[in-house]
């Protein structure tokens, strides 16, 4: 009977000896959590490290003999905090986006050589007997490019109306560009992150759907082509090609680092090497949805205001240009490191 009096009047005591550092624990976290650990001075930052380890041991303590239920719900949130603000990466979104743009994409792209060959051996694949296909029946194009897809574009279409098709949207608002953009933007997002998440069933549901890609590509420039207008296609689709295509790309590989992985797991178990790869499939699969912004600016802004075939060519290469340099050299110096 007389148990839980004894018990509640140790408990008062326990928290009246330590609350005062609890409190001093609390004020720093405050600080830390507004403006970083860097912010505090040396005396706080020692404190701060010798107050955590005393909360945590009367958190224990405190789990043992205290009747207050706000008491541990306090210390436990009290800990919770301290142990983010001393263990925890020191670092802000700024810091995390830039090193994922400076190193880890990058070596995530050059660790992936495998599966972003296999993606773009699909894509070229893909376009490769599209081409080949409309050369030997044209009507191959209406398999390809559905009426939806084709747009003004079909196989009694001239070259004059071809033509006409690659500079209709030169006059264009500034508003019905942005449109234009955003719709680009989420329909080739849609397509590589339907090609990235399907890639971990073993890859094949991920091959066929860039290999479609390819096939509509192919059979465009096939029509194009055969109208004697393919380079101006070449250059039409250049300004944002050479960056939404490595984009899809880019995502496919990282649906293929996950198949590979649940394919060929080596040594390891399946999980561990789903684990492995799940590090870098993720960053392509970021990486290839950042691309896909890029591309659809270049696409609703910069490629229906130019309309010289030679300005799109060099516009979109020098851009390819700048991805191949950042894929190749971003991120070594602190790989070295």
């Amino acid at each position: 009977m007389n148990a839980e009096p004894r018990d509640l009047i140790r408990s008062t005591r326990f928290r009246r000896e330590r609350e005062a550092d609890w409190r001093k624990l609390e004020m720093i976290v405050r600080r830390a959590e507004r403006g970083g650990i860097g912010d505090l001075d040396f005396d706080s930052a020692l404190q701060l490290a010798e107050l955590y380890r005393q909360a945590v041991t009367s958190l224990s303590v405190a789990r043992e003999i205290s009747l207050d239920r706000s008491l541990l719900d306090y210390l436990e949130s009290l800990c919770c905090r301290a142990y983010l603000a001393v263990y925890a990466p020191q670092e802000t979104v700024r810091g995390l986006a830039w090193r994922f743009l400076a190193a880890g994409a990058p070596q995530a792209i050059r660790r992936s050589g495998l599966a972003l060959g296999l993606a773009a051996l699909g894509l070229a694949l893909g376009a490769v007997v599209a081409f080949e296909l409309f050369r030997a029946d044209p009507t191959w194009y209406n398999t390809f490019l559905p009426a939806a897809l084709a747009g003004d574009r079909g196989i009694a279409s001239t070259r004059g109306e071809l033509l006409a098709v690659l500079s209709r949207d030169a006059g264009a608002s500034g508003g019905a560009l942005g449109a234009f953009a955003t719709y680009l933007f989420s329909h080739n997002t849609t397509i590589a992150i339907g090609a990235f998440s399907l890639g971990i069933a073993a890859c094949l549901p991920s091959l066929l759907l860039v290999f479609y890609n390819g096939l509509t590509i192919g059979a465009l420039f096939a029509l194009y082509a055969d109208r004697g207008v393919g380079f101006d296609l070449f250059a039409w689709l250049s300004v944002h090609g050479t960056t939404e295509l490595p984009a899809v790309v880019v995502a496919t590989a990282g649906g293929f680092r996950l198949g590979l992985a649940l394919l060929f797991p080596g040594l390891s178990t399946r999980r561990a090497a789903l684990r492995r790869a799940g590090h870098d499939a993720v960053k392509l699969a970021v990486l290839g949805a950042i691309m896909l912004v890029v591309a659809a600016l270049l696409e609703g802004f910069i490629r229906q205001r130019v309309t010289d075939a030679g300005l799109r060519l060099a516009i979109g290469w020098s851009v390819g240009a700048l991805w191949l340099a950042y894929f190749a050299l971003a991120g070594r110096r602190g790989r070295a490191r």
